[in-house]
């Protein structure tokens, strides 16, 4: 059988909290640029290929690229909502035509 002795730890040296924060935010910030992204692309493509709109679908899909490289560089992934509220709109227009 295993001997059942007293555990030996290793002890880091110094705080990695600020470390595990960066981590966290980056982590946010990558899901909430990808959701946004993910769904804009279903969106412009749905436009595209349920009313023939390839033209507005395109549009997009450039747009979604942009913000979505945007929200990457930025510290909050908040440029990311531009391109969300672009498609939306790109809906509402193909729908009311």
């Amino acid at each position: 059988m295993a001997d059942h002795g007293t555990p030996e730890y290793a002890t880091a040296t110094g705080n990695d909290y600020a470390a595990h924060q960066g981590t966290y935010k980056f982590f946010v910030k990558l899901t909430l640029v990808s959701t946004l992204a993910l769904v804009g692309l279903m969106i412009s493509l749905a436009i595209g290929g349920v009313n023939g709109h390839w033209g507005l679908s395109s549009l997009g899909v450039l747009a979604l690229l942009v913000t979505t490289a945007i929200g990457f560089a930025s510290d909050t992934g908040r440029p990311a909502l531009v391109g969300g509220v672009l498609v939306v709109l790109l809906l509402l227009l193909v729908v009311t035509s």
